[in-house]
């Protein structure tokens, strides 16, 4: 694909939460233990990570996380720390930290959708539209793509609910940003995603290790 080199390569920002046990993935406790739940979503981060790192190639790969912290020493990727505010305001700098440097498209992508394809990520890539979406069957997103944003464009939005995707796409559409919707993939938010993430026979290899390691407990 014909992407151009230097700035204006795509950006993909892999958003994270420092695997602190107590903070990340809470809505999986229980079934899991605080520290099962940090552990999943650092092996979720890295598996994620690396796929990434597939593409390369034809894009630029950045760790975003809400805190500074040491973990995930095998991505060798820079590193930046999300700013304050609920989950719009972090996605809208990100996004508007990227294009506003020279980038044609810059996507922010979750890192709990284990196995998420590449090729998922390149149709994102590949949209001419000014927002598109990857959504989840839950209502929610895994990645978000943008060629252009507003200031407006995550207001309202009720994160964390199955209104999710609908009310990002309306409040851009209603900020006169053109919204396509890509592949969907699930992630894992609650315990049915859990079940379906212990089912799949091809996990990545940290996701693979701690399934293993939970099923033996």
């Amino acid at each position: 694909m014909g992407f151009t080199s230097g700035l204006l390569r795509p950006l993909l920002i892999l958003f994270a939460r420092a695997p602190i046990a107590g903070l990340a993935k809470t809505r999986l406790c229980p079934p899991l233990r605080p520290e099962e739940a940090a552990e999943l979503h650092s092996a979720l981060v890295m598996d994620t990570g690396s796929m990434l790192l597939t593409l390369a190639p034809v894009a630029d790969i950045e760790l975003s996380t809400d805190v500074s912290t040491e973990a995930w020493t095998g991505l060798n990727v820079p590193r930046s720390i999300q700013t304050s505010g609920h989950l719009g305001e972090r996605l809208f700098h990100a996004l508007e930290r990227g294009l506003s440097s020279g980038r044609r498209i810059v996507m922010v992508l979750g890192s709990d959708s284990p196995g998420l394809p590449s090729a998922h990520v390149m149709e994102l890539l590949r949209s001419t539209a000014d927002v598109t979406l990857g959504p989840t069957p839950d209502g929610g997103f895994f990645a978000i793509a943008c060629r252009a944003v507003h200031p407006d464009m995550f207001a309202d939005v009720r994160w964390s609910s199955e209104h999710a995707l609908d009310d990002l796409v309306d409040q851009a559409s209603a900020c006169c940003l053109t919204v396509a919707l890509g592949p969907s993939w699930f992630d894992v938010d609650v315990e049915a995603d859990l079940l379906r993430l212990l089912d799949m026979p091809d996990l990545q290899e940290n996701t693979a290790i701690w399934a293993r390691r939970y099923r033996e407990r």
